[in-house]
């Protein structure tokens, strides 16, 4: 008898088995290119005027997401709405005339915003400099734990910081200065942004270059020509400085050399610990005037309640929001951004499709999240991380994603912040069973792994996933794919060519949203609890639940 009971308990055990990992492979089958197309093609439309907040076109953008959550089996995550208020200012800047630098003997006056690209995130309706110094602050980094602080012995108080981009470890080939090519937060603008107005610099420009950046001028110089989004500074919270922006590299040289310094002199000279800011002997004069438009752009989000521990999810998210209406380009000055982030959101819609498919609902919530405003530096990712409608301890991890290229199958996939969590071990066995391997971004000095949504995620602590196909095309191989990837960024990226084309082939997103839904799927329907990696700058923020 016991041993019949042992025979039936097995054999109950095989089939409930079975039947759950039928029940996966006929959801991940639900994931198709021609649904990705089809998402990408509407998403991409002129119907939605560039996804910009603050317009018609965001109203038009996130009643669509909520309506095709509705359509796909989710519920609202914000109570009876899809929808998340996040406050922001909107400020559009106007600059008045020239802005006149006198360094040296000689008086150069810059055009905004082919010479310096900037805008003004301070709540006054003018702002005036008036030959306020320049002051040079190497890579304008405080880093304790690198023993690195480029504003020692400078005082930039009052007055207008000069920094590099990106950090020091890019110049040198030296993998142990910082993490070599690879950047960290404090190569970042953002990051760059908030140091200077700790130290109190009324301004802070940064000198743009093509390799640190990780793209050329052409998209600050853009970005500063429309209005900028804020979230609005909190009574007595810190105020930002006056005026913020980029100086292209030739407009940097000119300054420089006018004071008599070589700006790629001064770069390398930067790169070492003792290396001390100074004033060049040149000061800046602008005036602009500011507008402001004070309003809620929308997070959406919808959650499929998991049915043993709901309190207990993961998040998928991709931004919606573009541009909007701008600069003419070729005729073209709707910004429809098809792949910035079209494809993402058909990726993450298609991947909460297959989970609402299953006829057993995971034991975990599934949510679905689309942020606003990620072009303006992470906005509503920030707003939403910073104000969960659970415990950030409940949130076990984070898939995001962002510019998925339509290009066909791909042999790899590109763990853009490779070696931070145990999701991308997970997506590794996803991944060979596509006959496909994991890499590292082969760019890591871009700083991509800051410059996304899932990025909020993490600095709470939430293991976070961002990867995708991009650089070993089955087809036409490595090189190719990499020309693919540089013409996409040279001739689409933010700006009105980013539309979507009958050509575009949506055969590699399809496997990167199955691998994909395959790791979250193992995490939903189990207790594992992927962690940071040791050395990840994360892994200490909270301690894995037990």
């Amino acid at each position: 008898m016991k041993n019949t009971l042992l025979s039936l308990a097995a054999a109950l055990a095989i089939v409930t088995s079975c039947t759950g990992d039928y029940s996966y492979k006929r959801a991940a089958k639900t994931i198709t290119a021609d649904e990705l197309r089809e998402y990408t093609r509407l998403l991409g439309d002129d119907s939605f005027m560039g996804r910009k907040p603050f317009t018609r076109g965001e109203e038009v953008s996130v009643n669509y997401l909520a309506k095709e959550l509705a359509n796909i089996g989710f519920s609202p995550l914000f109570g009876d709405s899809w929808f998340q208020e996040v406050p922001m200012v909107e400020i559009t800047t106007k600059v008045n005339g020239k802005v006149v630098i006198n360094s040296g003997n000689r008086t150069l006056e810059l055009n905004a915003p082919d010479d310096i690209a900037i805008e003004s995130p301070s709540m006054m309706e003018s702002v005036k400099l008036d030959e306020v110094p320049l002051v040079f602050c190497g890579f304008g980094i405080i880093a304790p734990e690198y023993g690195w602080n480029d504003y020692e012995g400078v005082d930039v108080k009052g007055k207008c910081a000069v920094v590099l981009i990106n950090d020091p470890g890019l110049y040198t080939g030296d993998s142990t200065l910082f993490k070599g090519r690879r950047m960290t937060y404090y190569g970042r603008w953002t990051y760059k942004y908030e140091e200077a107005a700790r130290q109190g610099a009324a301004a802070i420009l940064i000198i743009h270059e093509t390799r640190g950046a990780g793209y050329d001028y052409s998209i600050p110089r853009k970005s500063s020509l429309s209005p900028g989004l804020f979230m609005e500074q909190p009574e007595g919270g810190a105020l930002p400085c006056q005026v913020t922006g980029w100086l292209s590299a030739g407009a940097a040289a000119t300054i420089f050399n006018a004071a008599g310094y070589d700006i790629e002199k001064l770069r390398t000279e930067a790169c070492h610990k003792e290396y001390r800011g100074f004033e060049p002997g040149a000061s800046i004069s602008m005036m602009m005037t500011n507008s402001f438009q004070r309003n809620s752009s929308l997070n959406v989000a919808g959650i499929l309640p998991g049915s043993v521990r709901p309190e207990e999810c993961i998040v998928i998210s991709a931004h919606w929001d573009h541009f909007g209406i701008g600069e003419t380009e070729k005729g073209d000055s709707i910004y429809n951004g098809a792949v910035d982030n079209g494809t993402s959101m058909a990726w993450a819609l298609e991947i909460g499709e297959a989970f609402s498919s299953m006829k057993k609902r995971p034991e975990r919530s599934v949510i679905l999240f689309f942020p606003t405003a990620e072009e303006q530096g992470l906005l509503g990712s920030s707003w939403f991380a910073a104000n969960l409608p659970d415990r950030h301890e409940d949130l076990i991890a984070c898939f995001n994603n962002d510019m998925l290229l339509p290009i066909g199958r791909m042999r790899d996939i590109m763990v853009t912040g490779y070696g931070q969590s145990e999701l991308e071990d997970m997506l590794a066995e996803a991944a060979v069973k596509q006959d496909r391997y994991i890499m590292p971004d082969p760019h890591p000095e871009t700083g991509m792994y800051f410059r996304s949504d899932h990025f909020p995620f993490a600095r709470i602590g939430v293991p976070s996933l961002f990867a995708r196909g991009n650089c070993d095309s089955r087809e036409y191989g490595k090189t190719w794919a990499a020309e693919q990837e540089q013409l996409f960024l040279t001739e689409r990226y933010h700006k009105p060519a980013d539309n979507y084309y009958p050509e575009m082939d949506f055969d590699g997103i399809t496997e990167d949203a199955r691998a994909v839904f395959e790791v979250a799927w193992k995490i939903v329907t189990s207790d594992l609890r992927p962690a940071w990696k040791p050395g990840s700058e994360f892994a200490n923020i909270r301690s894995p639940k037990q």
